[in-house]
């Protein structure tokens, strides 16, 4: 009991003293020694970070515009196509057959009308010298008349024949990349009906990305995004990467911005055009944009390892000349190249302490080595 109470006000004189400014240094001890460096201070742009999709620009349902016989397939399942390539063949005999009649159909009013024009031409003449009357002048110009509508008669009838006769060869609308077959040689094939395979483009390609309210507002004030584009804006430059890339590397435009809020999800859909010449993005691909969130400014910026936390605050430890530690209360923001933007609290020509934390406490004196950073931290 005795021991006890000798004990207890030695471990109280032992307490303060760690607890106080000069426990960071041993007695009659040189200053701990630290790392200090002074803030990277140069432009930045903040960034936001959105999950959304790839969609082609283009997308066709290729169908057959004729019905009959599907006699050729002339293209690869999953081939690159260009605009215009012969993709399927529908046996063309019958619409040969049908152009051909109206070729001769043709043929045939023109010759009618030629005699008509003729014999109304002798008609005017003859009227002129009272040799036939006026009754008779007028039903040659009424058979001219017709000749001449039959004559337009055939030759619409021979372009529609035509048209069939070309639509029997179905070509790519675009270029882009094709599906699988969805159907095979020797079935018969229904105008408008029956869907024979799809074609998307891939270069440029859409992607599509929601953002919330608040977050559009900021980007509406800071960047114009959502107020409106015309022939001169060139839209906002943003990067994209692919699940599993480290780093969005790909580039893309937004362009479009949609005209309403979703009541549902307080969300607002922003859609980019994206750079694919390597045709590596698919249609449907998930990805993983980084859209700027500020203009341009002039960022303070700092290791993770210099900043500690105090409850809710957040700390760095600030060398003065003399080597005095003083604490300072800063505002975070997000990460930019490696470092962590400092939004308040710091001008950017202080001596921060970036290592040896531990030794460190407000009014304490240390021996400061300094360390410049690099620009950009890996």
């Amino acid at each position: 009991m005795h021991a006890f109470r000798l004990f207890a006000p030695l471990l109280a004189l032992s307490l303060a003293a760690v607890s106080s400014p000069a426990a960071a240094q041993a007695p009659g001890g040189p200053p701990p020694k630290v790392t200090v460096s002074k803030p990277v201070v140069k432009e930045i742009v903040e960034r936001d970070f959105y999950t959304g999709r790839f969609d082609a620009v283009e997308f066709v349902e290729v169908r057959a515009r004729v019905t009959g016989y599907l006699e050729k397939i002339a293209f690869q399942d999953g081939a690159t196509v260009k605009k215009g390539d012969v993709l399927f063949v529908i046996d063309r005999r019958p619409y040969k057959a049908t152009l051909e009649q109206a070729q001769a159909a043709l043929v045939s009013a023109k010759a009618r009308l030629s005699f008509t024009q003729t014999d109304l031409e002798r008609a005017q003449v003859l009227s002129k010298g009272g040799n036939i009357s006026e009754q008779v002048t007028d039903q040659r110009r009424q058979a001219s008349q017709t000749a001449q509508a039959d004559v337009d008669s055939a030759e619409a009838a021979l372009r529609q024949a035509q048209l069939n006769y070309d639509f029997t060869e179905v070509k790519a609308p675009i270029n882009g990349r094709i599906s699988r077959r969805l159907v095979t040689e020797g079935n018969i094939v229904i105008t408008d009906q029956t869907m024979l395979t799809t074609i998307v483009s891939l270069d440029p390609i859409y992607f599509s990305f929601t953002v919330d309210e608040r977050s559009f507002l900021k980007y509406q004030s800071t960047l114009g995004i959502g107020m409106g584009v015309t022939q001169k804006d060139k839209g906002v430059p943003i990067l994209v990467a692919l699940t599993g890339e480290a780093k969005p590397t790909r580039k893309g435009i937004v362009d479009f911005v949609d005209n309403r809020v979703d009541n549902a999800t307080g969300t607002v859909l922003l859609r980019a055009t994206v750079e694919n010449t390597d045709n590596f993005i698919k249609p449907g691909l998930f990805g993983i944009v980084s859209l700027p969130a500020t203009r341009p400014f002039q960022g303070i910026l700092l290791p993770d390892d210099a900043v500690s936390a105090n409850q809710d605050k957040r700390i760095v430890y600030v060398v003065a000349e003399d080597g005095t530690v003083s604490a300072r209360d800063v505002k975070l923001g997000p990460l930019v190249d490696g470092y962590r933007v400092i939004r308040e609290g710091l001008k950017g020509d202080e001596s921060v302490v970036i290592n040896g934390l531990m030794r460190v406490r407000p009014g304490v004196k240390v021996t400061p080595e300094t360390k410049q950073l690099p620009p950009n931290r890996a």
